[in-house]
């Protein structure tokens, strides 16, 4: 397949044939999981009244989703969407709604909710990454993928922002166990259509490369191929940052008694993160993209150690914003090296590795944090947060000169390329 136009806009990327389906699809579903994590920790907190199994069943939800992420999306590279998601849909949709009907009826057994949660996460069907794949065979032109992957990273991060909000209207109406039946209808609902587009239906199991530097089958994905080692590792550290500074935002607005400026200091992050995603997409970069990684994760952690010295915060708002800027940029440039990297049969697992990293991260940060406000000051704690992103921005500049790590696993397109000076600036549609 190949896309509809060669102009460097979104509205080429979205006007390319099947994509708006298929992207939709993906979204519809992707927005269950904007909506779970509140949906199940509310609901099990209404139905046992305690905060402690409330934490403990999300835990065992979470972990499992995120650590095995890789072996589902490893599942849908080797038998196809439409042979992998269903079942993993259809298991996750059944497994919420037990989790719906269980938390329905005051105090619920603690254990049985475990039991229901721990399968539930296991089977969360990896539509994110199943995305990302399909725009790489959608958008051969690596330009266009840049954009399509820029509007995936902001709409996923809007999702993450609509979904809370829709849970809470949802508890107005209703008991919280209904954002776990709303949530596996959305999963079932979005999966369902994804499996069905044209695009899924043109996917085809490719054939495993040889062990190299391109990638191999299982395991060895991440062997031999400095390229993703280092988008792993740059999502991570970004996910220990972005962890780390929800937290000590709470900490901060406590400290300077006002609290309410959360919202807005957590809003101000996540809009800066949609316009630079947004501007980053539309603009066209000569520079490889690890060597973009260290253009912006550095400031991405200047700019959120900086912010700890706020002296109020609504200056820390400010700060946020600025920060923002980089946060849908620099996981866009980890998604794309992944993608560069990763030979054919392994692509929905490379970027599953990388959204792994992320949210490992930034639930290891979470907790450890936890443990540091209190006995550091605040301002430490935000430098000491920012470390990680600064220190994987050296991964980058250590192999940004070897033209192997750059490689693409595909020759770059015709299309892509064009004599100096005849690049034009993209206008963001």
């Amino acid at each position: 397949m190949s896309s509809s136009s060669t102009t460097p806009s979104y509205t080429a990327v979205l006007r390319t044939r099947h994509a708006c389906r298929t992207f939709g699809a993906a979204l519809l579903g992707r927005l269950s999981y904007g909506m779970v994590s509140l949906s199940l920790v509310l609901a099990v907190k209404e139905s046992t009244g305690s905060y402690a199994v409330a934490g403990t069943v999300m835990a065992l939800f979470a972990l499992t989703s995120v650590f095995l992420s890789p072996t589902r999306a490893g599942l849908v590279d080797r038998y196809g969407p439409r042979r992998a998601l269903l079942p993993m849909a259809t298991a996750y949709a059944l497994l919420l709604t037990g989790l719906a009907f269980a938390t329905w009826w005051p105090e619920a057994s603690g254990v049985l909710l475990g039991l229901l949660a721990a399968p539930a996460g296991a089977c969360t069907p990896p539509l994110g990454p199943v995305m990302r794949t399909l725009w790489s065979d959608l958008l051969p032109d690596r330009r266009l993928l840049q954009r399509a992957y820029s509007l995936d990273s902001v709409a996923e991060e809007l999702l993450f922002v609509a979904g809370p909000l829709l849970v809470g209207l949802l508890v107005q109406i209703a008991a919280p166990s209904a954002g776990l039946a709303v949530s596996a209808v959305l999963v079932l609902t979005g999966t369902l259509a994804l499996v069905t587009s044209p695009a899924a239906r043109a996917w085809t199991v490719r054939e495993k490369a040889p062990a190299g530097p391109a990638g191999s089958s299982g395991e060895p994905v991440l062997r031999g191929n400095p390229g993703l080692r280092q988008a792993i590792t740059v999502s991570a550290a970004v996910g220990i940052c972005l962890g780390a500074f929800e937290l000590l935002v709470i900490a901060f607005t406590d400290a300077h008694h006002e609290p309410q400026a959360v919202a807005w200091v957590l809003a101000a992050l996540c809009g800066g993160s949609a316009i630079g995603g947004l501007v980053y997409g539309a603009l066209p970069w000569r520079a490889s993209n690890r060597l973009r990684l260290v253009f912006l994760t550095v400031p991405l952690g200047l700019t959120l150690a900086a912010a700890g010295g706020s002296p109020h915060p609504y200056v820390l708002i400010v700060w946020a914003a600025l920060g923002g800027l980089f946060i849908a940029p620099a996981i866009t440039t980890a998604y794309l090296i992944a993608d560069e990297c990763a030979d054919p049969a392994n692509r929905t697992r490379a970027g599953a590795w990388v959204n792994t990293a992320f949210n490992a991260g930034s639930a290891g940060a979470t907790a450890a944090t936890g443990l540091l406000v209190g006995r550091l000051p605040l301002w430490l704690c935000f430098a000491l947060a920012a470390v990680p992103v600064v220190l994987s921005a050296a991964t980058a500049v250590r192999r940004a000169g070897r033209p192997a790590a750059d490689t693409a696993a595909r020759p770059e397109p015709e299309s892509e390329r064009a004599p100096d000076g005849e690049r034009q600036a993209a206008v963001v549609s």
